[in-house]
């Protein structure tokens, strides 16, 4: 049986409006069986999501604090939703249900899944498919981590006598009969896993953007879209901050070699991007994307014939677990090593980190140089293209950015700098322009 999986964001089912263009999207493919909707998102700028008024509500009922009017301005929200789209459903018992819950303190998990349910009831009576609730085929295990052999045993025989349904995402349940979430956005991982347990051989994940830019819209005015990525890729994009997809969705469906394509709601004529385990398509550009994150700090040990000292990196590495703290990534040369550190983790503990080193490797010279910024380019291109590297750095040169630190891992599928902070956007700008623009 041929099966495409869809998951549809809180973007995409905001209002009655938004959940028509779903339903046009559903219907216009019949391999489009089985559907996971999150809850309504903000309908317009300002506005509020209605999973942020649950978790208010909750924390009202938690303080022994009247919630009864603010649940009832998210049943209203609901209702609305009902009576624009025509549909004969009423939410009065279920609603009846979270407010004993609440006053139960039955738990934020619970809580904020509720939105995902209410949703995921509406759409499956509008489509006229048959709804599934999450917390009877999602389960997590007593430590709190996902159980895909218990979901898979219970999900996948009700997948494969279901000729089509909605699955709200985001949660499912623990052992004890509890509601469990994902982290937030988790819908996403909620698609990919059925579309895992389906043996789908499409999972697409619809929201308000045609997929991935080469760059962060907000630094490179018109990115132009990714039309295929790798999922590695996407791991080494999403690692430095790019983000249209929830980085936890990424493996059920890459272990089952299953395609992920993004789509836009509110543009279903768009490609999209394609995100594939393998591609022999041969990419439009030398790099596939940009990516980028401030807020970093490099700490720098000079000692003479380190690279001859036994055991050097691996105490300089026990002075940051000591002090609970995860590096980045490690340049170095014969007597020269950096340590590339997330500033926010370096907060209140240079100075033991420091004098730990300093007792461990007696350095010759030792320091931090904070508001550093990090680039990557990414491609599979890069591999079979000579001069990569010098595209690179001549755009930098000539937009005068002076770049700190070079890192390039042995797959050549990306090459990371670091630069100042204050030349982050110049030089997302220029490496765009050399690798995008130059083709045009």
């Amino acid at each position: 049986m041929e099966v495409k999986v869809a998951k549809f964001g809180g973007s995409s089912l905001a209002d009655a409006g938004q959940f028509k263009k779903v339903a046009d999207i559903v219907k216009a493919d019949d391999k489009r069986k089985f559907i996971v909707a999150s809850a309504p998102g903000k309908r317009e700028k300002g506005d509020i999501k209605v999973t942020d008024m649950l978790y208010e509500c909750y924390d009202k009922a938690v303080n022994d604090e009247p919630f009864e009017d603010l649940l009832a301005k998210i049943k209203e929200r609901y209702d609305g939703i009902i009576s624009e789209l025509g549909i004969d459903i009423e939410l009065d018992a279920d609603f009846d249900k979270i407010k004993a819950s609440f006053s139960n303190m039955a738990g934020r998990d619970y809580a904020a899944s509720r939105g995902e349910f209410l949703n995921s009831k509406i759409l499956a009576a509008y489509l006229g498919y048959q709804f599934l609730d999450a917390a009877k085929y999602i389960f997590f295990d007593d430590a709190g981590k996902y159980d895909w052999d218990k979901t898979r045993a219970k999900l996948r025989p009700k997948l494969e006598e279901s000729e089509n349904a909605v699955i709200p995402g985001f949660y499912g349940s623990m052992p004890n009969g509890t509601i469990k979430t994902f982290s937030r956005g988790g819908s996403d991982i909620t698609g990919s896993i059925v579309a895992r347990a389906a043996q789908a051989e499409l999972y697409e994940n619809w929201t308000d953007v045609s997929g991935f830019l080469i760059a962060d819209p907000r630094v490179v005015k018109d990115s132009e879209p990714i039309k295929t990525i790798t999922y590695a890729e996407l791991r080494e994009l999403a690692y430095m901050g790019a983000s249209v997809l929830h980085e936890d969705a990424i493996f059920p469906v890459r272990s089952a070699g299953i395609p992920i394509n993004i789509r836009n709601t509110n543009r279903p004529q768009d490609h999209g991007t394609m995100i594939v385990s393998e591609t022999a398509e041969k990419p439009e550009h030398i790099i596939t994307g940009i990516a980028g994150k401030k807020g970093m700090s490099v700490i720098t040990i000079e000692k003479d014939k380190m690279n001859s000292t036994v055991g050097f990196g691996r105490n300089v590495l026990r002075s940051l677990e000591k002090n609970d703290v995860s590096f980045e990534h490690m340049p170095s040369g014969i007597d020269t090593m950096s340590v590339i550190i997330q500033t926010d983790a370096l907060t209140g503990k240079e100075t033991a980190i420091l004098d730990e080193i300093h007792s461990r490797v007696h350095p010759d010279q030792l320091y931090i140089e904070s508001d550093l910024a990090l680039i990557t380019i990414v491609g599979r291109g890069m591999k079979s293209t000579r001069g990569t590297a010098a595209i690179l750095f001549k755009a930098l040169a000539d937009s005068r950015v002076n770049v700190k630190m070079i890192d390039q891992g042995s797959s050549e599928l990306n090459i990371i700098i670091g630069v100042a902070e204050e030349d982050f956007e110049i030089a997302m700008r220029a490496i765009y322009d050399a690798f995008v623009q130059i083709k045009k």
